[in-house]
Parts: structure tokens; sequence; C-alpha cells
């Protein structure tokens, strides 16, 4: 396994310090210049949109008539609020750094520009296919690449998302919930991969409307809870704020003049796994949450473009700064475990709450972490869904459910770096296509843009 391990390890250096990091951010650089700064013209529009009209009793979701716009956030936003907001962002500072932080907000900022063509073009392609309405990255690649080598990459896609987030990202969500179970209860992970998989082999079975109805339920739920908890370890740490944002700026730039020193990081260490854990953050250019906006029912595309900005823009700039700051004012970054290694994961995270509620705090993250999680398996279930129907057909439904739900229970049971590392390099494979596709079409969504602008 050791062997292996250090393939995946290798294989991510060469992906993720370079090539990946200029892609995603040149992709964003590219949207932001092409829409001249659609996220920062028109924020206060896509704020009205996503919240004008919220509603938790929606009609419910069909699959001719697709969902409401805030069904189709809240979908997305279900995968995008997973554990990397919780454990995630710890790995991101033990091995980048507080500075990974900086980088991570970066990334979402110009990601809202790339989100926003990603949701723009899912509405502008989707389609009705044998009475129900799909949309989704490979729809769209197939009209930017034109003839038999569209339809390859658009099937490329198609297998490494399944692969990326149905399997290998499912597992990490589900490594997560193991690991805080066990640190909060005390429960085997053996048994917590097999309760979890039940339950959510149930929601899978249920389809989209039993999806769209948990989303819809859970993910206000969640959100709320750890916001208020992470508000009163903040705030009981509240002199530790301000050198917590001086450490994550000046760690941007100078590592070595903070913590980093004693992490042993460098800048491209805080630029590398701050854009990697960014993106599985807020997932932004990696193809996935177009699968939930094309289905919105919305008058224009554009309308959702913006909605799919403001889900950026909540999960990293809004919620993951809460993690964030709780760690960092608690002061637990940089401890050391038995083993002599550094504390990182979900255990981060947990023992930075437990330094405001003692024991309790284990149980509030484990809390958190399994409705963070059980949503984000659900919202990735479902983008893999979309892609196995398309190469496959609906007849293979039951068993992609079946085989999520095994990898679900198998991936609480996984060593935690190994099952990171396997996520970030099918994360960043399914980022190629989708990109290439995005910047092909480029034209379409400026001139989508200059139509949806010339109506206000």
């Amino acid at each position: 396994m050791e062997w292996f391990s250090g393939l995946v390890i290798s294989i991510n250096k060469v992906l993720w310090d370079v090539f990946l990091i200029v892609l995603l951010c040149g992709v964003g650089v590219y949207f932001t210049i092409l829409t001249k700064g659609v996220q920062f013209r028109r924020f206060r529009e896509s704020f009205r949109l996503t919240f004008g009209s919220i509603t938790l009793r929606g009609k419910a979701a069909s699959d001719k008539e697709g969902m409401t716009s805030f069904q189709s956030l809240l979908t997305s936003v279900s995968a995008q609020i997973g554990t990397g907001n919780l454990a995630g962002v710890a790995t991101a500072m033990v091995s980048g750094g507080p500075g990974s932080v900086f980088w991570m907000w970066v990334s979402a900022i110009l990601g809202m520009a790339t989100i926003y063509a990603e949701a723009t073009l899912a509405q502008r392609y989707k389609t009705i296919e044998n009475g129900e309405l799909v949309g989704g990255p490979v729809y769209y690649i197939r009209e930017a690449i034109k003839g038999p080598a569209g339809k390859v990459v658009a099937g490329i896609f198609a297998v490494l998302i399944i692969i990326a987030l149905g399997f290998m990202g499912n597992m990490v969500q589900a490594n997560s919930v193991g690991g805080a179970m066990k640190a909060a209860f005390g429960i085997p992970s053996e048994v917590v991969g097999g309760g979890l998989a039940i339950l959510s082999l149930l929601v899978f079975l249920g389809g989209v409307k039993r999806i769209v109805a948990v989303a819809e339920k859970v993910v206000p739920f969640m959100a709320g809870f750890f916001t208020l908890s992470s508000l009163i370890v903040i705030g009981v740490n509240f002199r530790n704020i301000i050198p917590a944002f001086y450490d994550i700026f000046v760690g941007a730039f100078n590592p070595q003049a903070i913590l980093g020193g004693i992490l042993g990081v460098s800048v491209q260490k805080a630029l590398r796994f701050g854009i990697a854990r960014g993106l599985f953050t807020h997932e932004a250019g990696m193809g996935s949450t177009p699968h939930a906006h094309a289905l919105a029912r919305v008058k224009d595309p554009c309308d959702q473009g913006l909605v799919a900005m403001m889900g950026v823009f909540i999960d990293t700039i809004v919620l993951l700064p809460l993690t964030v700051l709780a760690i960092l004012t608690s002061g637990v970054l940089g401890t050391r475990d038995a083993q002599g290694g550094f504390v990182t994961g979900i255990e981060l995270t947990q023992s930075a709450f437990a330094q405001v509620f003692g024991q309790f705090g284990y149980v509030i993250i484990a809390v958190c972490v399994f409705f963070f999680a059980f949503a984000t398996i659900i919202g990735w279930y479902f983008f893999g869904l979309a892609n196995v129907k398309y190469l496959f057909g609906k007849k293979a439904v039951s068993v992609y459910a079946v085989l999520v739900s095994v990898f679900v229970g198998v991936g609480c049971t996984l060593k935690v770096d190994l099952v990171w590392n396997l996520a970030d390099l099918f994360n960043g494979l399914m980022v190629i296509p989708n990109i290439l596709a995005l910047v092909l079409l480029g034209g379409v969504v400026v001139k989508l843009t200059k139509n949806w602008e010339s109506k206000k």
C-alpha cells in the first residue's frame, strides 16, 4: 500500500504544484475579465436572486420540470459545504500553514466568475432526454467540442466525476465522519461506516425528490448550528482574532515568519494546499455543481449563474473562516499527537472546540461532521448519478447506488492521508475537460451575459 500511496503523491505533485494552480486561477481570471468582473458588479443582484424568495416548502422537484432556483442552490451547497469546511481546511493549514487560507479565499473570489460560467452554460444547454430534464458539463462539452471527439471528452469527464465524487470523494466524507464519531463517542469506524452506508442508500433509492427534500432541510440546519457553535469558540478567544488574521496574510507570502516555520511550510506549499483544498471546498471549475444548477427553473440562464456565485461565497468566504478562526484563535495548530505527528484533519477542528466546550466540543463537531458529510455524500451521489445515466442509462442507477454506499462504508476505515490524496488526484483530473469546454465556450457566456444585462 505504501508504494501506491507514494505513486499517488508523486502524480499529485505534478498535477497540483503547478499545472492546476495555473489552470484554475487562470480560468478564474479569464472569466473575470470576459464578464467584466461579474462577481463584483452583480454581487448585489446575486444576493437578491438567491435570498429574495427563500422557501423551505417549494414545489417538489420533478424529473421533467426540474427544481426551483433555491432548491438547486441548496443541492449544490449541500455538496460544497462538506467536510472540506471542517477537515479540509484543517489539513490545509497543517500542510500549508495559515497562509493557505488566503489562497483559498483568492481561489473562491476567482472561482465565483468560473462557477457563474459553469451554471450559465449548464442552463443554456440543458435538455429533455427520455422524458427527464438533464444537464451538466457533458452537454456543454459536446457543444464546445463538436463531433466524435466531443463525445469522447464528455465520456472521459463522466467517468472521472463518477470516480472522483461518487466513489473517492464520498470516501473522504465518510472518513471524516468515522474519525469524528470515534473521537467523540468511541464508536468503532466499522460500525459508523455500516450505519452511514445504509442511511445513504435509503436516500439514494428515493431518487431526485428525496435528495432535494433532504438538502432543503439539512443544509439550513447544519449551517446555522455550526455558525453558532463556531462564534462561541471565536468569541471566547476574541483576543486572538487579529493575530489570526495576521498569520493568514503574512503566512501567505512569508510562512517562515509565523507558525509555518514550525510546520516546515513554504510559500509554494501554502499556495498548493490553499488552491487544492479551496477547489475541494467550493468546487468552482470542477464541473460538479452545474448538474444541480442545470435543473433550476429560471427565466434566464444568467439568473442561475448569479445564484451559483452566491454558493461559492457562502461556502468559502462566509462559513470556512469560522473553522479557520476557531482553530487559530484557540492555538491548537501545530500541536502533536501521541505518535509525535501534527494533529490534523477533523481531530484538529475537534481539538479547537474542546478548548472551549471541553469533551462536549468533540460531540459538537461530530454532529456537524455527520450532517455536513451526509449532505455532501447525497450531493456528490446526485452529481455522479447524472453521469451514470448519461453513460449507461437508468438501468444502472440501482447498481451505482449500492456501489456508492459500499464505498461510503469502506471510506470510514481507511487512512486519512491516502483518502485525501486520492480525492485530490481524481478531482484534479476531472477539472481538465471541464475547463477546456468552459474556455472554448467563453464567447457564449459573454453573449448570454450581454443579452441578460440588456434587459435590465
